[in-house]
């Protein structure tokens, strides 16, 4: 502890002060910034090779989750120059992102209240080419079993156009299910794609799944979201943390594991080395298994 009150961490050959770092940010669980930046240090060699290359958003909660926070896509201009970044364009102009491809740089946006990153859906040096498709399963109540059975759906359909599928909980109420992609196409083809397959999914079970954006009309239905799929969105990066009581993460899973006894949110900052122990990441070698995205002809026509 320094004189200043601070804690000081030392990782990746950096020394980082945590100021405030006794203060709680989820106050259900007393969890602290000191150890949401332990958390982040500890988890590093693990998470940093999905954070590599991508521009980071960060979502910051000064006073804690009880809080609403807010979205900051901009590196800060007290940044210290070790960070890397990126300057990528945007509609008006352009923007400047953290780059995360260090451990130090992990636990710095820890100490700026940053509980959740999120990741761009291609790298920074091909930013219109995404090297991630993504369908995020937005649940209408809390029947995780739904989520599941639309999983299952979706994954039946990416395995006959042989896209090879991997899944993440999301550590709220859902599971995004990524393809590595071979960045052959631009934004505007896959979202073209993922627009349709979805379409295509959801006339599988319309009483289980559906495309409507509007709450109100989806029911209790499974939406099939592929709204990310464009230039400039994002996704929750794996091994989050999400701001909710029990700091549960974003985590990836093996297709075994929906079983039906699954819970969305398992997996948290308090056992998810144990997990680790056990079970390498799923998400390891996902790079090697990009695919060419398919026309959207391929998408086999639903019979009735």
């Amino acid at each position: 502890m320094t004189e200043d009150g601070e804690r000081v961490i030392e990782v990746g050959g950096r020394e980082i002060a945590i100021s405030h770092p006794d203060k709680v940010l989820f106050p259900d669980d007393g969890l602290t910034k000191c150890e949401l930046a332990e958390y982040y240090a500890r988890i590093a060699p693990t998470a940093l090779r999905h954070y590599k290359n991508r521009a980071l958003s960060m979502h910051r909660y000064p006073d804690g989750i009880g809080d609403e926070g807010f979205f900051q896509k901009k590196i800060g201009d007290h940044f210290p120059d070790w960070i890397n970044r990126a300057t990528l364009p945007k509609k008006d102009g352009e923007v400047t992102y953290v780059v995360a491809d260090n451990e130090a740089t992990l636990v710095y946006l820890a100490q700026q209240d940053c509980i959740t990153p999120h990741l761009s859906l291609s790298r920074i040096d091909r930013p219109h080419h995404p090297d991630r498709m993504i369908f995020d399963l937005d649940p209408s109540d809390d029947d995780f079993r739904k989520v599941c059975r639309t999983a299952m759906y979706l994954k039946k359909m990416l395995d006959r156009l042989e896209l090879n599928a991997f899944v993440q909980t999301t550590g709220s109420r859902g599971l995004h299910i990524v393809v590595p992609l071979d960045r052959h196409a631009d934004f505007e083809a896959g979202r073209g794609f993922t627009h349709a397959l979805c379409e295509r999914v959801a006339a599988e079970d319309p009483e289980l799944m559906t495309t409507e954006q509007r709450k109100a009309k989806r029911g209790k239905r499974v939406f099939l979201d592929d709204l990310r799929n464009a230039y400039g969105q994002t996704a929750v990066a794996p091994y989050a943390v999400r701001a909710r009581p029990g700091a549960p993460l974003a985590t990836p899973i093996r297709w075994e594991e929906l079983d039906g006894h699954l819970d969305p949110r398992r997996y948290h900052i308090g056992n998810i080395f144990r997990r680790l122990a056990r079970i390498e990441d799923p998400w390891r070698d996902i790079a090697k298994h990009a695919s060419r995205l398919p026309d959207t002809a391929a998408i086999p026509a639903f019979e009735t």
